[in-house]
């Protein structure tokens, strides 16, 4: 590399100013009567220096530039590390009312003694609107636990939406649930059935949550639960083993 920071080309222009300058001067300080006349010399004008001199000045700069990348060769920029990662939101497990009818069908023996000697006539045959508010609960249950139930102060581990499923498909559905809830240790479950016209699936998990001895109570939801749309489910504790 030159030591000079200009170019050669730079360094031209340059002298070629000085030239011209010089020529300038001496064609001015030369006796009129001994000089031959000689064509006029152009001097360049104050714009014109102005400009060749800024033009410099940026090829200057540009020069500067090239150092100092060169200067930076295979140097690799410190990567910022301290990312925030996005908040992931918890899922809330709700199981697919399609899933747990077919695990059921699959795993028939576990939900044996849930869903086993359910009718399906004797729920048809006390039919409840898709407005109404089911509540029931044992004897045995206090009021205090029933009431804090109802007002949606226990909390609910696991839930599934029969929308749209056939009696069969929901009735596997909610017996799954139920024993999965139970495996689980959980004691409070929610059930989505919806409201319907004829409110068929919301008559049937009526009849068919007090035919299952495990139910110690249930109540239609709190609003912000899915209101009369959905029904909160008191399990028995289960029974823990002991060596």
């Amino acid at each position: 590399m030159s030591n000079s920071l200009f170019s050669k080309e730079m360094q031209n222009q340059l002298k070629e100013l000085k030239g011209q300058l010089s020529r300038g001067r001496e064609t001015a300080s030369t006796d009129p009567e001994n000089q031959k006349p000689t064509e006029p010399v152009a001097l360049p004008t104050k714009k014109q220096v102005e400009k060749t001199v800024k033009r410099l000045d940026s090829e200057h700069i540009d020069d500067d530039k090239v150092l100092f990348m060169q200067a930076m060769a295979g140097v690799t920029p410190i990567q910022d590390n301290n990312t925030i990662s996005p908040v992931q939101k918890p899922n809330i497990n709700k199981p697919d009312a399609t899933t747990l009818s077919k695990r059921a069908a699959a795993q028939g023996a576990d939900t044996d003694t849930l869903g086993a000697g359910l009718s399906d006539m004797q729920a048809l045959l006390n039919p409840v609107s898709g407005e109404s508010y089911l509540a029931y609960k044992v004897a045995t249950l206090q009021n205090k636990v029933f009431n804090q139930l109802k007002q949606g102060k226990l909390r609910w581990y696991d839930a599934v939406d029969i929308h749209g499923c056939t009696i069969d498909e929901a009735r596997d559905a909610v017996t799954q649930l139920l024993s999965q809830a139970k495996k689980n240790g959980e004691t409070v479950v929610k059930i989505v059935h919806g409201k319907g016209t004829d409110a068929v699936l919301k008559t049937c998990v009526n009849g068919w949550l007090q035919q299952i001895p495990d139910v110690l109570a249930f109540c239609s939801a709190p609003p912000k639960d899915g209101g009369n749309g959905a029904v909160l489910v008191l399990l028995k504790k289960a029974a823990s083993s002991k060596d």
